[in-house]
């Protein structure tokens, strides 16, 4: 692929958004835990019903709803190998009973940090290293989504930065 005038941008790594999983304050964190399970992804975008982007949310955040409905420190091994198929099952089943309820707005990251398709890739990559996040959501000049979020990657960080 060759860049656009020279540069690439976060357009240029991002795929389809009819591919793109999104959630709404509204849905139930059981029904995100078994979509996030089902896709093997690691997070969503949450949107209002016009696409605004509203907040994230991640493994990380329904993993903290476990370890805080547990009172104890959350199993890194939530999601195992593939072939540990049982063993997802009785871990998301165990979650699944500690959530009583809660909906995906009651655990989002509000208001997170955004880019647009034109930013520079260079420039994305170096804002995901000098933050704690491992995705950026791109928006249109209105805050709606419109493609998928740019995701931390090991191997787009080495080859930009």
């Amino acid at each position: 692929m060759q860049p656009k005038n020279g540069v690439y941008t976060v357009g240029d790594f991002m795929t389809k958004k009819d591919e793109l999983r999104v959630v709404k304050p509204t849905t139930t964190v059981d029904e995100a835990l078994e979509t996030l399970v089902e896709h093997r992804i690691t997070g969503f975008p949450v949107i209002d019903d016009d696409w605004k982007l509203v907040g994230l949310v991640s493994d990380y955040d329904l993993l903290a709803l476990d370890t805080i409905s547990a009172g104890q420190r959350a199993d890194s091994g939530m999601f195992p190998e593939v072939d540990s198929t049982w063993k997802t099952f009785n871990e998301i089943q165990k979650l699944l009973s500690k959530t009583n309820g809660k909906l995906v707005g009651d655990l989002m990251t509000p208001a997170p940090m955004v880019v647009r398709e034109t930013t520079n890739i260079e420039d994305a990559a170096r804002l995901l290293l000098e933050t704690k996040f491992r995705r950026l959501p791109v928006v249109d000049s209105e805050g709606k989504l419109v493609r998928d979020v740019f995701i931390y990657s090991d191997q787009l960080i080495s080859h930009f930065l």
